[in-house]
C-alpha cells in the first residue's frame, strides 16, 4: 500500500517523501541511505502518513505538501485540516495591497 509521510529532522526541518514500503524506507531514512536531506539530519522521526489507493496518488500528494509552508506542515501534522486553508493564505505585505485594490475600489494602495 502507497503512503505519503512526512519526517521531522533532528534539526526540526521537514522531509516528505512517498512509499511502497514506510517500513523499510523509514529505515532507510534512519539508517542514512534514504534522501541527501534526511542523512545529513539524523536522526529523524516519522510525524505523519497517510494512505493511498495507487502510488502516483501518493506522489503527487507529497510534491502537493512539499509546496506547503511550515505552519500549514504542523497544521497537517497536528490534525488540523480546518486551519490548512487559513495556513495557505499569502501574507505578505504585497498580497495584502494586491487584495485591498482589488476588492475596495477606495481603498489606500501606494
Amino acid at each position: 500500500m502507497p503512503y505519503t509521510y512526512i519526517l521531522e529532522c533532528a534539526d526540526g526541518s521537514y522531509y516528505t517523501g512517498s512509499t511502497w514500503d514506510l517500513h523499510t524506507r523509514l529505515w532507510q531514512h534512519q539508517n542514512g541511505m534514504g534522501a541527501k536531506h534526511t542523512a545529513k539530519r539524523l536522526p529523524v522521526r516519522l510525524v505523519y502518513c497517510e494512505w493511498s489507493d495507487r502510488i502516483d496518488t501518493a506522489f503527487n500528494r507529497e510534491k502537493q505538501i512539499q509546496g506547503w509552508s511550515r505552519q500549514k506542515k504542523q497544521g497537517l501534522i497536528a490534525g488540523a485540516s480546518d486551519q490548512l486553508r487559513e495556513f495557505s493564505a499569502c501574507k505578505n505585505e504585497s498580497h495584502y495591497r494586491n487584495y485591498l485594490s482589488s476588492n475596495d475600489s477606495d481603498a489606500y494602495v501606494d
